[in-house]
């Protein structure tokens, strides 16, 4: 796994990503093995459009090894919870993946990332 040097970096493009949560984990943004990219999760945000709380997760993947941004963190009913501010941002290496589920599979609970791909 191999990632660009920042200070040598060519190009920075910003992104937005949105996903409707599931009860089924799924991925949100994914860096492939060999992009030769490195993605910075600069803000996420889950927001609960329902009328019940709900349980949401957020995991990053490497291979085959989950670690969690936030495990199990219930978002109130018509509310929004900021999961990474740009306080808090991190970095997704070649190969890693982030995913996200919800308790609800109504389609009412929303996931919101920006990131910047370097490469």
């Amino acid at each position: 796994m191999a990632a660009p040097n920042i200070i040598n970096s060519t190009t920075v493009i910003g992104k937005r990503s949105y996903a409707n949560l599931t009860t089924t984990m799924s991925n949100v943004i994914t860096n492939g093995a060999t992009s030769g990219n490195l993605i910075k999760v600069s803000e996420l945000s889950i927001s609960n459009n329902l009328g019940t709380n709900q349980q949401t997760n957020v995991q990053v993947g490497r291979g085959s090894s989950l670690f969690n941004v936030a495990g199990n963190v219930t978002v109130p009913s018509f509310s929004v919870l900021t999961v990474v501010s740009r306080d808090s941002a991190f970095y997704m290496e070649e190969g890693d993946y982030l995913q996200a589920n919800a308790s609800a599979g109504a389609g009412g609970v929303h996931l919101l990332v920006s990131y910047e791909v370097t490469s």
